[in-house]
């Protein structure tokens, strides 16, 4: 398999593990005393995994139309956002206090304690995270060899337009 199908592979893989993170549940919060249990979804903690992931394939996806040196670029911006969202993976865990802030029903003032638990979301985080840094570091080392598919459709530079003209009433394509 070529390394520029193996970026690819590894960018749809992160996107779906880091969007299907924004919909689990990240943390689950029990106020005690008989009320229900609070989830909270990726999306309701942060938005950061998910929004990681959507530059990150766009970066890739300019990839395929950029020279080498942009490719390499590209591909250490794709590896700092893998990077980064396996940093909000294993260090966004949110407190009482913050979860209160956004559901007033978890708040000190109405309930004694709240016991705090981890969903699986993280997980798909973190395992997004790494194929998004995978991704980053296989198109970094491997961006020399990628195809450039616009040089199909540059024309000879030694060819005039009269030629080019000449070539397309001859039915001969001047772009091959």
């Amino acid at each position: 398999m070529r390394p520029q199908r193996i970026v690819d592979l590894l960018a749809v893989v992160a996107l779906a593990l880091l969007a299907l993170s924004a919909y689990l549940t990240w943390s689950h919060a029990d106020p005690g005393s008989g009320r229900p249990t609070v989830d909270f979804n990726g999306y309701a903690v942060t938005r950061a995994p998910v929004t990681l992931a959507l530059a990150a394939v766009v970066a890739v996806v300019v990839t395929k139309l950029a020279g080498t040196a942009l490719r390499r670029v590209l591909a250490v911006l794709v590896l700092l956002m893998g990077v980064a969202a396996i940093g909000v993976a294993l260090q966004v865990r949110p407190d009482a206090g913050e979860l209160s802030r956004l559901r007033p029903e978890l708040s000190q003032a109405v309930t004694d304690q709240v016991a705090l638990s981890t969903g699986p979301a993280p997980w798909f985080a973190l395992a997004g995270g790494l194929a998004l840094s995978a991704a980053g570091l296989i198109g970094l080392l491997t961006a020399h060899r990628w195809r450039r598919p616009t040089m199909r459709y540059e024309r000879d530079p030694a060819a005039t337009p009269a030629d080019q003209w000449k070539a397309i009433d001859a039915g001969e394509d001047p772009t091959i």
